[in-house]
């Protein structure tokens, strides 16, 4: 009977959703709402979206979005809802346990409730937004969510590629609470040194490096392609910002407005902490120890809906939260909890006042809620100020604790003591080097020898360490004056590889001591040498970086086992310890291998490497036998500052990139701003349109195209201008 209640009021509202204009009294509301706003499409098919309130602008920049691809909108708030499970059946079930261990609708509703009047007027505007698309579209069908209402915005207030309750093990959380007692406990290991890293490029020049005396931004969010919209919102509230918006938010999540803007990167700072807590049973419940004292957990219910084939069902789950955060998995007969930064409604309104601040010490009025919890941003203004901040949410803590791992949570000192204040973490401001960076490394390089001293802070400020693009940003940066958007532009796409610089001249010393009889040796001869020549720079027509990717994914595979045992990296390995034979062998593997899937070991990498969007899917398919262009930059994994995170899949022989360089724009500010940007592939996600594709040439070469951002630009480049709803 519960079943076929569910079922019924999701039809029911979906009736509601599509109801004739009398039938609907929320209408009126809209059209009026509408008629505020005007969205002109530029001939790339961005919105740049005008209202007379901050309001009109939500409105009708969602209204936008909605058009591009209301599917990913309503992806991101099933995840962050927790009802993934009701579109994709049982597989999502403990997917949505997670997000509803932290987020629960009645305490959504009740924040919503007491949040401030402008906030609840924007969320408002938002959910009426979605909500007359879907009124004027009758054709869409939701998977789920028929009808949007304005507390569900405080479920995704930070645009992060995976927030910080995706770091819960799913694995660990089921065998915690399932019933399947053979799921594997899976603990805290080094990240997979194959895949491909995650992150962003941020760096801020200061007018003193510059050409035209003005401060200038790289915006370049590495995330996975098509994850963010792009477009701009107007106000005559002040508001007039442009850039990349997570699909379903309403703030530009990295961009600019006219004085001043923003570029988050993310954090290796420690702001996740787990806590092995001693439970003890009683008649009425678990208790867990705290000092000398014994506290009971508290305990709740959860219900799981998820799709069958034969219609909706449900699990209930009883789970366990301390004084901390929830229980998340059991190790050694310790439950362990979880704490992390939850707090919606400060979240929402730092992500969107941000987009409203005019220069360094506004901004810094928006960091003092201490919100950006997963983040480091870079910033530039036109009053010429570059800074770098650290991670805005970082726990004080006992830094006589190991916090890499889970602590004893008996042990009242383990407690989080606040966070850490902006004046108590390793920012830069305006540093006399004339720049900052950040590349998801440490904050010990951002500004090269004017950086913060690593000594001076606690270990769990950082456990990111400098990385390839790290020591690639600060070789493209130092000693340089005289920056332009065209060389910031060339910087960003600077096609050094400084991996390579480390990883082949011990290999040519290999070959070189190899015994001249040995077989092997006359087998890798003529890629030694064209390997010996090579400036470890990438292109589409370079034979020497097909070769080079592939002997080093060989060779560190090969060399993986040993390294873990070495406890060292396996680029460190390579360098290292690798043996001649091991670096030989893999060349030579790695030569047969390019031979049996593209017919010769010198085959350019423009022939492996390829960009290619064939569908709309979330989860891109993709087949050799279609369009595709080539991509000359690599992966962050050997420093390529563009990145591109590429493989085969199943079915072809060809790379296709899923990941890395997704939005990239320059900013220069002053008495105007000026910017260039591109976009993967194309804003619209409906095969076919002008502008599913339509950016993939510019994207893989590196051009970026002019930003409209003044309003006459715009007009004179319009391509459509109309009002929601017409």
């Amino acid at each position: 009977m519960k079943k076929r209640f569910l079922v019924l009021v999701a039809a029911g509202a979906t009736v509601a959703a599509c109801a004739p204009r009398d039938a609907n009294p929320d209408v009126a509301r809209w059209e009026q709402q509408a008629a505020n706003v005007t969205i002109i499409r530029d001939d790339w098919g961005i919105p740049h979206v005008y209202g007379r309130t901050d309001a009109d602008a939500v409105f009708g920049v969602i209204y936008a979005q909605a058009e591009d691809d209301f599917n990913r909108i309503e992806t991101n708030y099933l995840n962050a809802m927790g009802r993934l499970a009701e579109a994709e059946g049982e597989s999502a079930i403990w997917r949505d346990l997670r997000m509803k261990l932290f987020i629960d609708p009645d305490s959504m509703k009740a924040q919503y409730e007491t949040s401030p009047d402008w906030l609840k007027v924007l969320m408002n505007a938002w959910a009426d937004g979605l909500n007359y698309y879907l009124y004027t579209h009758p054709d869409v069908t939701p998977r789920v969510i028929t009808r949007f209402e304005p507390w569900m915005a405080l479920t995704f207030s930070e645009g992060s590629i995976g927030g910080d309750i995706e770091s819960i093990s799913l694995p660990n959380l089921r065998r915690f609470y399932g019933s399947d007692s053979s799921s594997q406990i899976v603990t805290a290991a080094a990240e997979d040194p194959f895949r491909e890293p995650t992150g962003s490029n941020g760096i801020a020049i200061a007018p003193a490096n510059t050409a035209s005396g003005h401060a200038m931004l790289l915006i370049n969010p590495h995330t996975s392609f098509f994850f963010r919209h792009e477009a701009q919102m107007v106000s005559e509230e002040g508001l007039n910002a442009y850039g990349a918006l997570t699909w379903g938010q309403f703030f530009i999540y990295q961009g600019f407005n006219e004085k001043a803007g923003w570029m988050h990167t993310s954090s290796g700072a420690d702001n996740i902490d787990e806590w092995a807590e001693t439970i003890v049973r009683k008649p009425d419940g678990p208790y867990y120890r705290y000092g000398r004292e014994e506290r009971p957990l508290t305990s709740w219910t959860i219900t799981v809906p998820f799709r069958t084939d034969t219609g909706m069902a449900r699990r209930e789950f009883t789970v366990y939260r301390t004084h901390r955060g929830p229980i998340v998995r059991a190790i050694d007969g310790k439950w362990i909890s979880v704490g992390l930064m939850n707090d919606p409604v400060d979240a929402l309104t730092q992500s969107y006042a941000r987009t409203k601040a005019t220069n360094l010490a506004t901004y810094r009025e928006t960091m003092e809620l201490h919100t950006n919890s997963s983040n480091n941003t870079l910033f530039a203004d036109a009053e010429g100020n570059i800074a770098y901040w650290h991670s805005n949410f970082v726990p004080k803590r006992d830094p006589t604790f190991d916090w890499g791992r889970p602590v004893d949570g008996s042990n009242p000192a383990t407690d989080w003591q606040g966070v850490h204040s902006i004046d108590e973490s390793p920012n830069v401001f305006n540093p006399p080097n004339g720049w900052v960076q950040n590349t998801n490394n440490w904050p010990y390089s951002a500004a090269g020898a004017h950086s913060p001293k690593q000594n001076a802070y606690p270990a769990y400020m950082d456990g990111a360490g400098e990385n390839a693009r790290g020591v690639h940003a600060i070789r493209v940066l130092e000693g340089r004056k005289g920056f332009t958007i065209d060389s910031l532009v060339a910087a960003a796409y600077d096609a050094y590889q400084p991996a390579f610089a480390e990883l082949v001249p011990p290999l040519i010393a290999s070959y070189d001591r190899f015994p001249a009889a040995n077989p092997l040796k006359a087998r890798v001869a003529e890629q030694i040498e064209l390997l010996r020549g090579w400036d470890y720079r990438w292109g589409v027509e370079s034979v020497p970086t097909s070769l080079a990717i592939f002997w080093a994914d060989t060779l560190q595979r090969t060399i993986a086992a040993a390294a873990t045992r070495a406890r060292m990296s396996t680029h460190e390995y390579a360098v290292k310890r690798a043996t001649a034979a091991d670096r030989l062998e893999a060349l030579a593997a790695a030569s047969d291998k390019l031979a049996a899937d593209f017919g010769s070991w010198k085959t350019p990498w423009g022939e492996i490497n390829r960009f290619q969007r064939l569908t709309a899917d979330i989860a891109q398919p993709f087949a050799d036998s279609g369009a595709s262009t080539p991509v000359g930059f690599t992966s962050g994994r050997w420093g390529s500052l563009a990145s591109f995170g590429a493989r085969a899949y199943p079915g072809t022989k060809r790379w296709y990139g899923t990941s890395g360089n997704s939005f990239v724009a320059v900013v220069e500010f002053g008495d105007s701003v000026r910017a260039r940007a591109v976009t993967a592939g194309g804003l619209n996600s409906v095969p076919g349109s002008k502008h599913f594709n339509d950016q993939a040439e510019r994207y893989a070469t590196g051009n970026l195209r002019p930003v409209y951002f003044y309003r006459p630009d715009v007009e004179r480049h319009a391509e459509r201008t109309y009002r929601p709803g017409r």
